[in-house]
């Protein structure tokens, strides 16, 4: 069985005892390294080794067994120390929630100010509690994206709590978490008194008016305190509501970190305003209730300010800037602080790592043993792009999931597409009698365009994902992004490369290949019609039937929320095994999660809305020795919000356009037109058969919709790329025959591309448990939708849209050549 392993699970106790310097290693640091793995044999639990590695260091300065780290600048020298010790032990790539589990924060939110004084009152506070708790939930999240912990959970908890679930914390990144997580980051723009300064000196305090000191740095580089009359109420009620952009910088003067904020247009107006009528006054800048700065009013300014003083370091700018841009509307305060074991148990992370290996095997395997030598090499590219896509994972700190891993097997599948072009051309090269050499440099030269082709209208929906999407859809993208370019990469140099040495030495004589469909010569357009009303006959009837049968139960706990039960016990059950039960009791969707606390180990099973009590009920039937004995229970809110659907709505509609931008320059409007509504088809239809397949909607398979997008256009291209080139060598007949033609040359290499990412996912699906089952099923579905649209929507549509004529373009391109070849003539 394979296994695999949290980022920290290199023993920490371990690395502090190898790091320290042997020639200062004295009876002291012995004596701590003896009872810290007497600690660990009592509690064995790798996330508890940063505490135990401080209980047993006490009060000792370890400062001088590790010289080579800097910590005499630290204000907890031995925390420090420990921090990067824990870093080098976490390992390069991080894993998600589901993989390694990490640390959960319950955080109340204070809405006591909300009252209701009769029934319509009550029923317009709840509404604006729950508005509350929304807000809140959101901006926390932007808040822990900026800090760069990938897909978290954060999700509504009862009437006025957030759950937020972070992979893999180290203890520095917990207290920054904390810190961002509980700062209401409230931001008031007040006037200071004119006289404020003489005010001060007499011990006079106006009415309406407040002292607040900051500290100011002299010439010489030594602070003082500075006490200022500040008024109590907003300046022309300016507050940090009206913040747009804040971001870290540093002075080009002084050096010393500032943070510059823009306003949105109406603070931008009152700001301008503000300034305008009083020129020469100081203005306080107050975050928190402290005082940070109070320039002197030199002239109006129209948008724009910084903030800088409070003797801030660069990382608290950072962190300020932060939660500028992201200001809650009420207070929250963190009412507990746990450590929670993965979503998933063993058992399933196995099974989907041993999926991933299989799909891989699998592809490997048919490229070797359709292309011969020339599937090795590819096979050879294939294990580089792997090799490459995990470095650069390391590099830029991605979070790994199951679904990532899923993800990953996706991109192999999809990395081996090109070498089929390339090996494809090269069988038509070679078929009309070239050299070796001249196939396969027509071949490279010939597949190159259509390539580069569908890797960058692939490029351009996964850079649009990164660039605008949030939590696992930004994510998503990121990887994406990266297994496209390493692809294009290693198709078309690496394995150039290979074949040009292979050459030089003499090795490769001639080429052998299978041929699965030999000279095929079937009226595809003949059944376009049929096909394409068929098409959007189930797309109609799987919508209505998601929409207007299934409803609500169509959509997973992610999207909707659902009850928490949360559990004590006295033996500890497997995930797996809970998991079984409760599908044997038919409870629905469910996510299981063991959590740590100080006083009571939990277990907390979510599942939809009204089976929380069945979910008890089943666990102590199934499992009457381990004394489950329910602690509490709540309704939970969705993890996957209106910002992340949004996102996901925004970023797919923009991948579109872009698609639709680059097809048209490099084909025809037509062309764009076509790939662009078969890509809306592939999208809606597997939409529909997963609808009509009883399976719910859940995070992953937002995943999978947008994996189908990137897929669904890859395939389009190949056959267009064809038809503009049959296009312009002038084959006789009509659009209609040139079509068929295109598509019957590229129908071997249609069914290997796809066939290939469909043997992947077909490992996943089979091999890989229920946990990734969905998400399997859902890209399987994408990959024979996008298949067969590529022929019978995205290429009727160009035929239909031309009524059967030859493109005009097409037409002039012909007509100019004819005429070039007469005049040398």
């Amino acid at each position: 069985m394979w296994e695999i392993y949290p980022p920290n699970s290199q023993d920490l106790i371990a690395v502090f005892r190898d790091e320290a310097d042997p020639a200062k290693e004295d009876a002291t640091f012995k004596k701590i390294v003896q009872t810290a793995e007497e600690l660990e044999k009592a509690d064995p639990d790798v996330h508890h080794q940063f505490a135990i590695l401080t209980n047993a260091i006490g009060t000792n300065d370890i400062r001088a067994y590790f010289p080579f780290f800097d910590a005499k600048a630290e204000e907890h020298p031995t925390y420090a120390i420990l921090n990067q010790l824990q870093r080098k032990a976490a390992g390069k790539i991080k894993l998600g929630l589901d993989l390694q589990g990490g640390t959960e924060f319950l955080v109340s939110l204070d809405t006591n100010h909300i009252q209701a004084a009769d029934t319509n009152a009550a029923t317009a506070s709840s509404l604006e509690r729950e508005r509350l708790v929304s807000q809140a939930a959101e901006v926390l999240r932007r808040r822990v994206d900026r800090l760069g912990v990938a897909e978290p959970v954060i999700r509504p908890e009862g009437a006025n709590h957030i759950l937020i679930q972070l992979p893999g914390l180290s203890q520095a990144n917990q207290d920054e978490a904390r810190e961002n997580i509980k700062k209401a980051a409230y931001l008031e723009f007040r006037m200071v008194h004119p006289d404020s300064e003489q005010l001060v000196k007499e011990g006079t305090l106006e009415p309406g008016y407040q002292l607040l000191t900051m500290k100011v740095k002299n010439p010489d580089g030594t602070f003082h305190v500075e006490t200022l009359e500040v008024q109590k109420k907003l300046a022309n009620g300016l507050s940090g509501k009206y913040i747009k952009v804040a971001r870290a910088i540093r002075d080009p003067v002084s050096n010393e970190p500032v943070i510059e904020f823009s306003f949105d247009s109406a603070g931008a107006e009152k700001f301008a305003d503000l300034t305008e009528n009083n020129k020469g006054q100081r203005l306080a800048i107050v975050l928190d209730g402290n005082l940070y700065t109070a320039p002197v009013i030199r002239d109006r300014i129209a948008g724009t300010g910084t903030i800088s003083g409070g003797n801030m370091d660069f990382d608290e700018a950072v962190n300020i800037a932060n939660v500028l841009e992201n200001p809650l509307e009420t207070p929250v305060t963190i009412d507990q602080m746990l450590e929670v074991d993965p979503t998933l148990g063993k058992d399933s992370i196995a099974s989907g790592i041993n999926a991933a290996i299989y799909g891989t095997l699998a592809v490997a395997l048919f490229m070797a043993f359709y292309y011969h030598r020339c599937g090795v090499i590819a096979d050879m590219a294939m294990i580089l792009n792997l090799v490459m896509l995990l470095g650069v994972m390391c590099s830029i700190d991605t979070t790994l999931t199951l679904p990532g891993i899923a993800g990953i097997v996706l991109t192999v599948g999809m990395a081996v597409d090109a070498n089929v072009l390339i090996y494809e051309r090269l069988r038509e090269e070679m078929g009309q009698g070239k050299s070796m050499k001249g196939a396969i440099d027509a071949a490279y030269k010939r597949a190159f365009k259509v390539i580069f082709d569908s890797h960058s209208t692939t490029l351009i929906s996964a850079i649009v994902l990164w660039r605008y999407g949030t939590g696992p859809v930004k994510g998503f993208g990121v990887t994406l992004t990266i297994g496209v370019a390493l692809s294009l990469f290693t198709s078309l140099v690496m394995t150039r490369l290979i074949f040009d040495f292979l050459l030089g030495r003499g090795w490769l004589k001639r080429i052998g290949m299978l041929h699965l469909i030999k000279n095929p010569h079937w009226d595809f357009m003949r059944w376009a019609k049929p096909a394409f009303i068929a098409s959007w006959t189930i797309i109609l009837v799987g919508m209505c039937y998601g929409i207007f049968v299934r409803g609500r139960e169509a959509m997973g706990i992610d999207f909707v929320g659902g009850d928490a039960v949360t559990l004590s016990y006295k033996e500890k059950i497997g995930v797996e095994k809970i998991r079984a039960a409760l599908t044997l009791a038919k409870v629905g969707d469910v996510q299981i999660q063991y959590q740590r606390g100080a006083e009571l180990d939990l277990l907390q099973v979510v599942s939809l809305q009204g089976k929380g009590g069945e979910v008890t009920s089943a666990l102590a039937a199934a499992f009457p020795g381990a004394g489950f004995h329910q602690q509490g229970h709540e309704v939970v809110g969705a993890t996957v919000g209106k910002d992340i659907q949004n996102s996901a709505i925004i970023a797919s509609f923009l991948s579109l356009f872009f698609i639709l931008f680059y097809v048209a320059i490099r084909y025809e409007f037509s062309f764009s037109v076509g790939a662009v509504l078969a890509v809306i088809h592939d999208v809606l239809m597997t939409i529909g058969i997963f609808c009509l397949s009883g399976l719910q909607f859940s995070a992953p398979i937002v995943a999978a919709i947008l994996t189908i997008i990137g897929f669904s256009i890859n395939d389009t291209i190949v056959i267009f790329d064809r038809i503009r080139e049959d296009l312009k060598l002038g084959i006789r007949g009509s659009f209609k025959d040139v079509m068929n033609i295109a598509l019957n040359q590229t129908l071997s290499r249609t069914l290997i591309t796809s066939g290939t990412v469909f043997l992947a996912t077909l490992s996943l699906y089979i091999f890989g448990g229920g946990v990734i089952h969905d998400f399997a099923f859902t890209f399987l579905v994408g990959i024979l939708t996008g298949t067969y649209s590529s022929i019978y929507i995205a290429s009727a549509l160009v035929l239909w849209w031309h009524k059967g004529e030859r493109p005009k373009s097409a037409s002039q391109v012909v007509m100019e050549e004819a005429a070039g070849a007469a005049a040398r003539v």
